[in-house]
């Protein structure tokens, strides 16, 4: 099953999205043209007189490596995607640039007077590897409602949260847990732990909450006293200490208790961006509503539904019965538009090449997708990728498996222009 296509009028008015046979059916007729591969829409040749679109609902799960989206058309998932972040990527050119400038200085090449302090960061600021990943997550929220009537947005902004109080008398410990308890603490502490027995590594197995001080010995039921264990692990430990039941693992006592006390880095970036995303999310106008962490779980297990990124965004919040039309979700890969740097530096910070200011040769830029047709030769045939523009007029082509070098221009004819991203599609 295929994500459903996006469907416009001649006027550009996002109509309610149509199958893959019927999108190839308006195409085959000559009613509709490709408006656009990625996501993929379709533009119908006239104007669609007091359409009334279905009301479209997009949910996301943000994270700090890949964020999960998903729009339903009432209980029924047609659309999904998973949109990878280069947050990372951004974090170490930052360092690498303050290294190299760093060294400069220290070496004396010049005279430079310091620079009086008053560079003041505005209030709600950032770090530009998280800010990446909010400005993302809101480009593609514009990109899907030009394409979709997208009417309420629903984003999981509490990553952990330890209540879910529906009575508003409730106090004490049952406030503070809440009937979600159990699955918020289960999920923090998978998140944690890697999803994995922090004792023997076994993956893909039933995995408990276990004390590493027991609780008989007067360990608590703090976050930083659990950990997951598998079921021969935990009985095998028993009420023993871990100082004892690891005495023969030294370097295994030594990876658990530091982890113990580790913070999660990944839940860490979540926590400093989902309010800005749920700020920028309310500015658009649109319906927001928001769900925890736990409530998402609970959804995703309760229906019996496969952990991924796009089916965790299609549970977040109050959630019906899904039916999902869609298995194959568009996969997303941040990368940028390049850099403006003009001079290359090697790493120890001298200028070893020099870039020209023009990247639009022929009418293709680099990492545009292309077809290109050759019709004779030792590289006859027909091939499609991502294409790498020289002023010569000779470009290459990076396709599935390698690069194809040396094409001619002429031959090339544009699929989607780069914007930043990098597309392709998985089945689960």
């Amino acid at each position: 099953m295929q994500n459903q296509v996006f469907v416009i009028d001649s006027d550009k008015q996002p109509l309610t999205p149509t199958s893959p046979a019927q999108a190839r059916k308006l195409l085959d007729s000559g009613k509709a043209a490709v408006f656009r591969h990625y996501p993929f829409t379709i533009a119908l040749k006239r104007k669609v007189e007091e359409a009334k679109p279905a009301e479209l609902q997009l949910k996301i799960d943000p994270g700090s490596k890949t964020t999960g989206l998903a729009i339903l058309n009432g209980a029924l998932v047609i659309w999904a995607a998973e949109l990878t972040h280069r947050g990372q990527q951004i974090k170490n050119d930052l360092e690498s640039r303050r290294a190299i400038r760093s060294g400069r200085r220290n070496r004396k090449t010049r005279y430079r007077k310091p620079r009086f302090l008053n560079r003041v960061r505005p209030e709600g600021w950032l770090a530009p590897s998280l800010n990446h990943r909010v400005e993302t997550v809101m480009t593609w929220v514009y990109r899907l409602s030009r394409y979709s009537p997208i009417k309420s947005v629903a984003q999981e902004l509490v990553r952990f949260d330890l209540q879910k109080m529906q009575n508003p008398e409730i106090s004490g410990v049952e406030y503070q847990q809440g009937e979600l308890q159990g699955y918020e603490v289960r999920e923090y502490l998978l998140e944690k732990w890697g999803r994995q027995c922090a004792y023997c590594g076994a993956k893909d197995t039933p995995l408990e909450v276990e004390h590493i001080h027991p609780k008989s010995k007067g360990g608590s039921n703090r976050i930083s006293n659990l950990s997951m264990a598998c079921h021969d692990c935990n009985q095998t430990k028993g009420n023993s200490d871990i100082r004892d039941f690891l005495s023969q693992k030294p370097s295994v006592l030594a990876r658990i208790l530091k982890q113990a006390k580790a913070p999660l880095k990944d839940a860490a970036a979540v926590n400093s961006t989902r309010w800005a995303l749920f700020n920028m999310l309310k500015a658009t106008g649109m319906n927001v509503s928001t769900g925890s962490g736990g409530r998402t779980k609970f959804n995703r297990c309760s229906q019996d539904i496969p952990k991924h990124h796009w089916t965790d965004a299609a549970c977040v919040g109050d959630t019906p019965q899904l039916s999902f039309k869609t298995a194959q979700p568009l996969l997303i890969r941040a990368t940028g538009h390049g850099n403006r740097q003009m001079c290359g530096t090697d790493k120890f910070g001298f200028p070893k090449r020099h870039r020209t200011n023009q990247k639009v040769h022929f009418g293709f830029q680099t990492g545009d997708m292309i077809r290109a047709d050759v019709p004779k030769g030792k590289k006859a045939g027909i091939h499609t990728g991502r294409v790498l523009c020289r002023k010569t007029g000779s470009f290459d082509i990076s396709v599935h498996g390698g690069r194809v070098a040396g094409i001619n221009h002429k031959y090339c004819k544009p699929i989607h222009k780069a914007d930043g991203y990098q597309y392709s599609h998985c089945g689960f």
